[in-house]
């Protein structure tokens, strides 16, 4: 029976979820959009539903959000957690609080909790602000973010426009006092009416504590971070049994490729990085693809050697980003880089290739879709909130990894293909 069920904005995010749940070695089951069949018998103990809805229109997010929320009750979860970014990606007109609201009135619930801390990753919580590494987060380079730029750290000021309860913030000095104190603390403050409750967190003792604290709350909101400790807690109050079905791996063919369609600054060093080990590489030129089509990134993949896992990227500087945004228009200029590099991953899996690296969250949402994968199992951890998922497609048997633009290391793309075994 499914223990926790998950709801997350987008791929990445969701696989982000899932890897980090993952570390406990129970099984962890993804699905990429709303499951079309009913649960049944095969159900894991995490369950987790991966939307494509950070962007999307607040009714459609709703409506997903909603429509995700019943199939993993039918499931038989009880317990519930709505993933998004832990850089809280979403403007005054955003979809965090829409959706945390209608899960809280399907679930008959009065209140929840916001924390999108993920200190591996260098995003922490204090004082209700939110920082990147060392950086407010309205100073970081989320600042310029092409979709959803943020232009202010202080998640109160940024949650309030987006919800009708009030929002209150529990402090660093309240999750020092340990769980219980902190669990009252939030009792009190939903007493008062006060239903969204921001929670600092800045270390992963913090986030333990917050997770203590609240995890037997029907509903649960953060980044992936906070529902690591999940599991051990589980395990130790027996909701989660001692045997529950574990993960399994298995061996995967040689072929490989890396596909980038981030703009994020990490990811522009992880494909700097890539280049410079010398594999084969392909730049896409948005302006090019919107005037001839993807045609010869097909020609050009069908001549490389799949064993050396080449590189097709539309990664890029800002200002170039920008650039070509004003010609091509956001939504256009994103969708054509998405269309070329979802064919592309389909004619690298019919040519052999069995690895498959992914970086961008819209990236990754038209690859999986173009790849028809509708659901995987989690494998090991490439870097925090990044593991390889396991999967059928096309009738093959396929490992792909989806990583959100400023995760992992610079080596990211290397340490991915050197983990999996291959025949």
């Amino acid at each position: 029976m499914t223990v926790l069920g998950c709801i997350a904005d987008d791929f990445t995010g969701a696989t982000d979820l899932a890897g980090l749940l993952a570390r406990s070695g129970v099984r962890v089951r993804l699905h990429t959009g709303l499951p079309e069949a009913a649960p049944g018998a095969d159900t894991a103990a995490f369950e987790v539903i991966a939307l494509k809805i950070r962007t999307a229109p607040v009714e459609v997010a709703v409506a997903e959000a909603r429509a995700a929320l019943d199939w993993l009750k039918r499931a038989g979860a009880t317990r519930f957690f709505w993933k998004y970014c832990s850089t809280f990606d979403s403007t005054a007109k955003g979809n965090i609080g829409p959706v945390a609201e209608a899960l809280m009135a399907d679930l008959g619930i009065g209140g929840t909790i916001y924390c999108p801390a993920f200190p591996e990753n260098g995003r922490r919580v204090f004082m209700g602000n939110l920082f990147v590494q060392q950086q407010p987060l309205a100073e970081s380079p989320m600042k310029d973010h092409p979709l959803t730029p943020m232009r202010d750290s202080n998640l109160m000021r940024l949650l309030e426009p987006q919800v009708t309860a009030p929002v209150h913030l529990a402090d660093r000095t309240q999750v020092a006092l340990g769980a219980a104190a902190l669990r009252a603390r939030i009792d009190a403050l939903m007493g008062e009416g006060r239903a969204h409750v921001v929670v600092d967190a800045v270390d992963n003792g913090d986030l333990r504590v917050v997770a203590e604290a609240c995890r037997d709350m029907v509903l649960m909101t953060g980044g992936s971070a906070l529902a690591m400790p999940l599991p051990s807690l589980y395990l130790a109050d027996g909701t989660l049994s001692a045997d529950a079905e574990k993960a399994a791996k298995p061996v995967l063919g040689r072929g490989a490729v890396v596909l980038s369609g981030s703009a994020s600054a990490m990811t522009n060093a992880q494909v700097a990085d890539y280049l410079g080990r010398g594999g084969p590489a392909l730049q896409l030129d948005p302006l090019d693809l919107a005037e001839n089509g993807h045609g010869a990134g097909l020609d050009w993949l069908a001549a490389q050697d799949l064993a050396r896992a080449p590189l097709i990227y539309a990664t890029a500087k800002p200002d170039r980003v920008r650039a070509v945004q004003e010609t091509l228009g956001v939504e256009k200029a994103g969708a054509i880089v998405e269309a070329a590099l979802a064919a592309l991953a389909v004619r690298a899996r019919d040519l052999g290739a069995s690895r498959i690296v992914v970086a961008g969250g819209e990236t990754s949402g038209a690859v999986t879709k173009a790849l028809g994968v509708t659901q995987m199992d989690i494998g090991p951890e490439i870097a925090p909130g990044v593991p390889w998922c396991f999967c059928r497609s096309g009738g093959y048997q396929i490992a792909l990894t989806l990583k959100s633009g400023n995760f992992g290391k610079v080596s990211f793309f290397a340490d991915a293909l050197g983990l999996l075994e291959v025949a």
